[in-house]
């Protein structure tokens, strides 16, 4: 074990392997502590959309930092109110949204909890209130605070700290199940466009649709967890206008900070009305470094039309790994891509592929994470299906003859 790994094991709490002790980063690379570089296709999970120290990024960080960093709540900063602006039409919210920022999306989604809460108590007509039941998709992943583990039902995850919160109902991928699901009890379904962490799975054909018709007959709320999702990872500013759908609330983080700590929840229509003081709040949420940052990092993906390579690049990746080893098909949208495989060797393959010099990652055991910088080009992508193709070759070296696929 080496002096850092010594280090971690003394000082870290035990709660995951640690690959690399890396020491800095340049655009879609990274280096270790022994000088080992590493094309970095992860992203830091779906974070770093500029990849690593960015000039925008850099430049923003810096500028901020030099003149406010922090607040609080008692205050608001230009910084802070042109993040609001600017994310109202992005989503498409118009007047009558609103935003509130925070720290993660976990608290992102612990917000929207809150929110689904306070609509539940509102009178409808020829109902009872207290409304607290929530809808959520089996798979999903919405964070690990207690609120937004209630909302997660793998239970590897969730099991350690039961009693969850009550009243959540897990809803199958299909829309029979969707609909069954509904009743008067419901305040408000969470839904992830695409489930990162079940290893970049899609809803099926018209679940979206559906789900927003059978919110607005039921008045419950239609709240899009776009925590992965959004901010243009999958080649629009939110997935959600993939599909036509307008929600009553949007969770978001990771890229929209570009690696700085940030996540909001966008509301829309009467969701907007629901928080009053006293609800809700938080001490460094919309700080105003963290605001600068976003609007510096939003601004330049829009600028550069960032949008338009995240569709052209998560094209490329797609057609490229065809055909390689072991690779059955991909999933996902834009930069947001699940590579499935045809044996339960994700893990393997993630190891090998580290050993390499590439970083991916394996959500599942038989399927690949990718969710490079929107920045990548002709380089990367090369790159990319080179290191992956030489890593997957590896694996599928090992297999014995009844396990290879013909």
């Amino acid at each position: 074990m080496s002096d850092w790994q010594n280090d971690a094991s003394r000082d870290l709490m035990s709660l995951g392997g640690r690959l690399a002790l890396l020491t800095h980063g340049e655009g879609s690379h990274v280096w270790d502590d022994a000088g080992t570089r590493y094309l970095d296709f992860l992203g830091g999970i779906a974070v770093n959309c500029l990849g690593h120290a960015h000039p925008v990024f850099v430049d923003a960080v810096s500028r901020q930092a030099a003149t406010l960093a922090h607040i609080s709540n008692y205050f608001a900063s230009p910084a802070q109110l042109e993040l609001a602006a600017r994310l109202k039409r992005l989503a498409g919210t118009g007047e009558q949204g609103r935003v509130f920022l925070t720290n993660s999306g976990t608290e992102a989604n612990e917000t929207a909890i809150k929110l689904a809460r306070l609509h539940g108590t509102l009178p409808v007509q020829g109902r009872e209130t207290g409304r607290t039941t929530i809808l959520v998709l089996d798979g999903a992943f919405h964070g690990r605070t207690m609120g937004a583990l209630s909302l997660t039902p793998k239970p590897i995850y969730r099991d350690p700290f039961q009693p969850a919160v009550p009243d959540v109902r897990t809803v199958q991928h299909s829309i029979e199940s969707l609909e069954a699901a509904f009743d008067d009890t419901v305040a408000a379904i969470f839904i992830e466009p695409i489930q990162g962490e079940a290893g970049v799975v899609e809803l099926p054909d018209g679940f979206l649709q559906r789900a927003r018709e059978l919110a607005t007959a039921h008045d419950a709320l239609l709240i899009l967890d776009e925590v992965q999702t959004g901010s243009g990872r999958t080649g629009e500013w939110f997935a959600f206008q993939r599909f036509g759908v307008v929600p009553d609330a949007v969770t978001l983080a990771k890229s929209i900070g570009a690696g700085f700590p940030l996540g909001a929840l966008v509301t829309f229509g009467t969701a907007s009305d629901l928080f009053y003081p006293g609800t809700h709040n938080s001490t460094f949420g919309g700080n105003p470094l963290a605001s600068a940052v976003a609007n510096a990092v939003l601004g330049h993906i829009e600028d550069e039309d960032l949008l338009a390579n995240v569709n052209v690049r998560g094209a490329e990746l797609r057609a490229g790994v065809e055909g390689l080893p072991l690779v059955t098909g991909t999933r996902g949208a834009g930069l947001l891509i699940g590579i499935t495989l045809s044996h339960p060797v994700a893990a393997a393959v993630r190891e090998a592929a580290h050993s390499r010099g590439l970083i991916i990652n394996a959500p599942t055991e038989d399927a690949i994470r990718i969710a490079p910088a929107y920045t990548i080009g002709d380089a990367e992508v090369a790159e990319f299906l080179d290191l992956f193709g030489q890593a997957l070759g590896a694996v599928a070296s090992t297999l014995t003859p009844t396990e290879t696929p013909a």
